[in-house]
Formats: C-alpha cells, structure tokens, sequence
C-alpha cells in the first residue's frame, strides 16, 4: 500500500460540561472508512475482531441505538470512538487522539479484509473565539 490515506487532524474538539457535569464536545473530527465492496462484509464483526486481536483495550456504550466503541490504542496510547452508521466505520478524534492510532487502525483494518476502503475526513471546525 503506497498510497495510503492522510489521517492529519487539522482541528480538535473541545470538551465542555454543562451545569448538570454532562460532558459533550464542541467541533468534530470523524473520519469515514466505507468498503469499496460491501458484499459479505458484516462491519460490527469485522470490528469487534479487529478491537479484540488488539493492541486495543476498548469498551461499548450499551445504552445507544448503535454501535459505539471508546478505544485505547496501546501501542500509539490514542483514544477515539469509533462507530458503525450507514455502512461505514467511522473513526472519532478526541482532544488529545494523534494520527498515529488512526493510521494503525486503518492499516490493521486493510489487513484484516481483501476490500479496498475509501476514507473521507468530515470537519466541524469550532472558532477559536468560543
């Protein structure tokens, strides 16, 4: 693989709390990986077999109407979310998520699979006046 996708982070979100101690987040990163060819791929599987054979320890948030997962890179140390929606993982940057544990996840996911995968990078940008 010589041309592999950039997983540069230009803008982070930002963690805020409401008066009640709720966390959310101001802005987003998300990085879309969708299969080329779909045929006979089950993306939650193929997730929880790429988490599982590691170096990832991760988590599921039970209560969604989807899949979400918060996952620790332990070979890069990053933190992100990834979840499943309309066919496609989608790959969560945090505040402190670098490149580096996106990329492996992505070169673990081409591994793992004889598809291709396009990778589309969707920004909200928070103003730095906020």
């Amino acid at each position: 693989m010589t041309d592999l996708p950039s997983f540069a982070i230009p803008a982070r979100p930002r963690r805020q709390y409401d008066r009640a101690g709720r966390l959310s987040y101001k802005g987003s990163v998300l990085f879309r990986l969708e299969p080329t060819d779909p045929e006979g791929i089950d993306l939650q599987v193929l997730l929880e077999t790429i988490l599982q054979s590691g170096p990832y320890r991760h988590g599921d948030f039970h209560d969604l109407p989807m899949v979400v997962y918060l996952v620790r890179d332990e070979e890069t140390s990053d933190v992100f979310r990834v979840s499943i929606r309309d066919g496609a993982l989608q790959l969560h940057v945090l505040p402190a998520t670098e490149s580096d544990g996106l990329q492996q996840f992505y070169e673990r996911l081409c591994e793992g699979t004889e598809t291709e995968w396009a990778v589309e990078r969707r920004v909200e940008a928070v103003p730095e006046s906020e």
